[in-house]
């Protein structure tokens, strides 16, 4: 009894799944992700079994098509089931039982399955295709949410709304560039899950985003700096003049505790993102 979105990003190999639901916590059933295999979200009167089993059928060869083919095949509760799956080549299916409860639909296309039920008709998957072919030029995470939003708001799963998600991989994606695993993101029970969703998707991204542009501190900014670290006690006292490397020690420090470290820039650069985070949250000066 949910609507969801399944993608890939064509220009990096991306994938991921962001979806809504009247039912608490749909992140725990409905999005599976492996980066270089592919991405499925398994729905309506859910089969679990069909995420770990999908990818693992992607990842032995077999397409999406006959992925899907092989779900219909063996699952006897096939009739009750809805699901989209997109594998790492760009190939896409989407599924939908007889016996879903009204309205229940989807599309597939390159790189892309959106399907639902229980929505408040056709409208939905519509919108969130329109909302989809808009944004390639997104980072996947914000596609997908884009598309998930539209959705939302042209009525969504007509029960109402309660939980969200959004799961994302991508090679080296991952806290450190150490994993595949980007964006695991969920509202589990809340009055606007999918705005509550684009609320942590920014914080996410300020937290974990690598920088990407960096200059210098100005001398302003770095005795502003100073002074605060100072007064948050990284330093019992730090030298006036050009960067140091007890400012350096006493700034990583800072940062680690603000969990900025992805936006660590060592030798007196700066990550504006992260500068401009500091001095909102500490009192900007210079």
């Amino acid at each position: 009894m949910t609507f969801s979105i399944v993608g890939r990003d064509a220009r990096t190999g991306d994938l991921g799944v962001a979806v809504a639901s009247k039912f608490l916590a749909v992140g725990a059933l409905v999005p599976f992700v492996q980066a270089g295999v592919g991405a499925v979200a398994t729905q309506s009167y859910v089969n679990p079994t069909f995420g770990p089993e999908g990818l693992r059928l992607l990842s032995g060869g077999l397409d999406a098509q006959a992925v899907s083919a092989h779900f219909q095949g063996t699952d006897p509760g096939i009739a009750q089931r809805q699901f989209g799956l997109v594998a790492a080549s760009g190939g896409s299916a989407t599924f939908t039982g007889p016996g879903c409860h009204a309205w229940a639909g989807g599309y597939a296309g390159p790189d892309v399955a959106i399907q639902g039920n229980i929505l408040a008709g056709p409208g939905v998957v519509t919108a969130m295709r329109a909302a989809w072919e808009a944004g390639p030029d997104l980072p996947l995470p914000r596609r997908l949410l884009a598309a998930l939003m539209a959705g939302d708001a042209a009525g969504g799963d007509r029960r109402g709304r309660q939980s969200a998600a959004l799961l994302c991989a991508g090679p080296g994606r991952g806290y450190g560039g150490l994993s595949d695993d980007w964006v695991n993101l969920r509202a589990d029970d809340h009055d606007a899950p999918c705005t509550e969703l684009a609320r942590l998707l920014d914080l996410h991204d300020l937290l974990f985003t690598r920088p990407e542009t960096t200059r210098p501190l100005t001398p302003e900014q770095l005795d502003w700096l100073r002074a605060l670290l100072v007064r948050q006690g990284y330093a019992a006292a730090l030298p006036a003049g050009p960067w140091d490397a007890d400012t350096e020690a006493a700034a990583w420090a800072l940062y680690g505790t603000e969990n900025l470290e992805e936006r660590w820039v060592p030798g007196g650069q700066v990550d504006p993102v992260a500068l401009a985070y500091l001095q909102k949250r500490h009192g900007s000066q210079g």
